[in-house]
Formats: C-alpha cells, structure tokens, sequence
C-alpha cells in the first residue's frame, strides 16, 4: 500500500499558511490609536473595563506652550547642514619680556681670526721626520716639518696621520686642517 506523502505535504503548508494568516490578522485589524492619547492605552493588554475605539472625552491640548518661542541653539555659527571640526582657539599671547641690557658693555670682541687658506694633501718621511704637503692652489706644493714656517705667515704645530695643525706666526687662530688629498 502507497501512501501519498505530497498530499499530506501540501495539507501541513495549507495549515501552517492558515495558523499564521490567523496570529497577524487580528493585529492588522485593529484601528490605529491617536499620537495624543497616553502612552499606557496605546499597549496591548489593555484592562477589561476599555473598548478597542478610540477613546471619548476631552483631549488634553496646551496651546499656550506653542505660542512660547523656541529655545536658543548653543552655538549661533553653528551650521547643521556642514560637516567640520571647529578649530581649537588660538593660544594666549606669550608676554615676551625684553632681553636685560648689560650695564656695562666693554670693547667688542675681536673679529674672528680667518681661516688659512692651505689645503694639507699628504705626508712624507724623510730622515725619520714626518715632512707635511701643502697646497696653496697657486703653484708648486709646499713643504714643511713641525715649527717650520709656510708661506712666512704659517707655522705647522703637529703633523698627524690624516691631518695637520697650524697657526699663525704670531700664535693665534690655531686650525686643524684634515687631509684632503688630490
């Protein structure tokens, strides 16, 4: 013996369909429920003694808080239709006070010794004593051991390994100069 298991698939849909026609029809059906009324007769379970129309009697309606003028927005340059982060305001002015001037200024310092124009390009050993090559980027290279004079206006301090120290004949303005070899 067969059974028909579509038909009784079909009748299960057919019965379903109508359990939940059943559930939302009722919701459906009642009228809507004016906005003024209070909150606790728009709910559901509503207490035996209420019908299921709108409610008869007077309406509580305050016009007098209509005609009052509408409360201020915080910002007036606020503008609702623009999207921004307002700047933060500038800082406060920093009060700057006035450097100290000295009592008594003395003579200006001396001007600065200038540079000696003589580039340290290598050494030699001759006779067992470093002998420092200079250039003065005019002529021939120049010569010279430690205490020599270069020029008549140069005196060489101490030769080193990659550089030289000099100074002036009269002892001032003392420079390292590195080597740069051409």
């Amino acid at each position: 013996m067969q059974r028909p298991r579509p038909l009784y698939l079909g009748l299960l849909g057919v019965v379903l369909v109508l359990v939940v026609v059943y559930a939302v029809w009722p919701a459906a059906s009642q009228p809507p429920v004016p906005s003024n009324q209070p909150r606790e007769r728009t709910q559901a379970g509503r207490g035996a003694g209420e019908g299921t129309g709108p409610q008869q009697g007077p309406l509580d309606v305050r016009l007098e808080a209509l005609k009052q003028p509408p409360t201020p927005p915080e910002d007036p340059a606020r503008n609702p239709f623009r999207f921004y982060v307002k700047p933060p305001p500038p800082p406060p002015p920093r009060v700057v006070a006035p450097p100290p001037q000295p009592v008594n200024p003395g003579p200006p310092p001396p001007p600065p010794v200038p540079a000696i124009p003589l580039k340290f390009i290598g050494t030699l050993e001759q006779g067992g004593k470093k002998v420092a090559i200079f250039s003065d980027g005019r002529g021939l290279p120049l010569y010279g051991r430690e205490g020599d004079s270069i020029l008549g206006q140069y005196r060489i301090v101490k030769i080193g390994v990659e550089s030289v120290v000099m100074e002036y004949q009269d002892g001032r303005g003392r420079q390292t100069i590195p080597m740069r070899g051409q």
